[in-house]
């Protein structure tokens, strides 16, 4: 039973559930979240992770979400220690010759390259935030619990055990609200990127996330992360030697300074896909429930809109 008092329970401590309760006991609410894992121990961890909108449903409250969080990251870049850094990349495409829609990099200059790779048909250059998620997440839960709040480690059954504990909770459960709703429609789309040594790189690289393999390298100090892959309907959540050498390998042709760099970790996660994110409220018992999960691999893109429109309707 969560103690008595306070204003809202969050359920989850991903992302997602960092973002809102940051939010919420910043305005100043009593927030406690209740997890069955510590930050480090979520699909948070594993997320590469750049920001960008996206395909998702529903589009026109995707797109502000992405744009207002965008505004969030740019601050959060501005300041030591968050694990947020801008940098400097390049976009490319195999299939669009005009490039990616103009609501996927809302605010955002893209400039044309005159030459592009063998195998591209267009490039771009950005510059965009790039989230170091290990520091990321040890930065929210700092600023959550300077802010007041309270984690409680608690694996739930049902999202039914916690009505009545707070007068609002909010469900940023991820891919656990399968279950936890329930909600069939969830599903997992398996993550698996590759950490090394960074060899001197300073710009990241990116083609279209389309199907189930893209190829992609982050920077982030003396690390870059290596990806990508997205299997859809897969559960397991131990890393796959294979998959990691073809990460590895795709990337190094890009980039051949990526060959022979250390292995640092692997860092594998299950991405919570859903036809449309689900950010709506609907009662729990004799509490508010504000349900907030079903971003895909746009969750860190997305987490600062979602979690602030839900702290404006607590607000006022």
């Amino acid at each position: 039973m969560s103690p008595a008092g306070d204003d809202v329970l969050v359920v989850g401590a991903g992302v997602i559930g960092l973002t809102a309760g940051v939010c919420l006991a910043e305005a100043g609410m009593r927030v406690r979240i209740v997890t069955a894992a510590m930050p480090q121990d979520t699909t948070s961890r594993a997320a590469s992770a750049m920001w960008g909108g996206s395909l998702l449903e529903p589009a026109a409250r995707v797109r502000r979400w992405a744009e207002a969080a965008l505004q969030d990251f740019t601050g959060l870049a501005a300041q030591d220690g968050t694990g947020v850094h801008l940098a400097r990349g390049t976009l490319m495409s195999r299939d669009a010759e005009r490039g990616p829609p103009p609501f996927l990099f809302p605010g955002v200059k893209l400039s044309a390259l005159e030459q592009v790779r063998d195998r591209y048909l267009t490039g771009f250059t950005v510059v965009l935030p790039l989230v170091d998620m290990p520091r990321y997440l040890d930065h929210l839960l700092d600023r959550f619990r300077a802010a007041g709040g309270e984690l409680e480690l608690r694996k739930l059954r049902t999202l039914a055990e916690v009505a009545g504990q707070a007068p609002v909770v909010v469900n940023c459960a991820g891919i656990g609200a399968r279950e936890l709703v329930p909600d069939p429609g969830l599903r997992p789309v398996r993550g698996h990127s590759v950490v090394v040594e960074n060899p001197g790189l300073r710009e990241f690289f990116m083609d279209e996330p389309l199907g189930e393999r893209w190829v992609s390298f982050f920077p982030h100090g003396e690390e870059i992360v290596l990806g990508s892959i997205a299997q859809e309907d897969e559960w397991s959540v131990e890393p796959d030697a294979a998959i990691a050498e073809s990460i590895v390998r795709q990337c190094a042709e890009i980039e051949p300074l990526l060959r022979g760099a250390r292995v640092i970790e692997h860092r594998v996660g299950l991405r919570p896909a859903r036809s449309a994110v689900r950010l709506e409220e609907e009662p729990l018992g004799p509490s508010r429930c504000f349900h907030n999960y079903g971003h895909g691999g746009n969750g860190v893109a997305l987490s600062w809109g979602c979690a602030r429109e839900v702290a404006g309707a607590l607000t006022g």
